[in-house]
């Protein structure tokens, strides 16, 4: 089978790597995180660094979920809405909106771009720098789903967050497409002036659910 350049790149590198010494120790250990090891802090501290970043967070148990999903949809006046494969049924199960499937990538560039919203499920979230991340799983999609809606809907349970960067890397699969989400999608010009909507969403509301 022909390889892609990437495959052909890391083979090269691997190669290389083959008579090189083992790494040596390191010289001293270091903190992988600065928050203390308490599960209602660490939700807390993800819910304050969301909403530094101009996200919408919601906390709900499991059971209030679809009633709250159904409220989130009908406030931001949402007609359609995008699922992912994967996604649990009953987290829209009290919704009236019309729900679009996209089973095998069904929906086209056309399709989402007439989708008001998509709700997602996640990989993980971090709660020291208040990013979410999807890695294409069970009920996240593809990432253009993610990213053309004008609104997204991120469930996030609390088993999902850890508190930091380097707790999260080793829970990640390197194999999978990781999209990491800090706020709606935002940037800004050379006078600083912000605008939100250009590279993804315009509006984040996460649900932060816990027993």
């Amino acid at each position: 089978m022909k390889q892609n350049s990437r495959e052909s790149v890391l083979d090269r590198i691997r190669q290389a790597l083959v008579e090189a010494p083992p790494a040596p120790a390191p010289t001293r250990d270091y903190l992988t995180t600065h928050t203390p090891d308490d599960p209602a802090s660490i939700l807390d501290l993800l819910h304050e660094n969301l909403t530094d970043y101009r996200a919408v967070v919601h906390r709900a148990t499991e059971a209030e979920l679809p009633v709250l999903a159904a409220e989130l949809l009908e406030r931001y006046g949402v007609r359609t809405v995008a699922v992912p494969p994967g996604l649990p049924a009953a987290w829209l199960s009290a919704t009236t909106a019309k729900q679009r499937h996209d089973e095998d990538a069904s929906l086209t560039p056309d399709d989402l771009d007439t989708t008001d919203a998509v709700v997602t499920g996640c990989a993980l979230a971090i709660a020291e720098t208040g990013t979410i991340i999807l890695d294409g799983g069970p009920g996240q999609g593809r990432r253009a789903l993610t990213l053309v809606p004008d609104l997204h809907i991120c469930i996030v349970f609390a088993d999902q967050v850890v508190a930091s960067v380097p707790q999260a890397l080793p829970c990640l699969d390197p194999a999978r497409p990781q999209t990491w989400i800090s706020g709606p999608s935002a940037t800004s010009d050379i006078e600083l002036d912000r605008v939100e909507g250009v590279h993804g969403p315009r509006q984040l509301a996460v649900v932060v659910v816990s027993s």
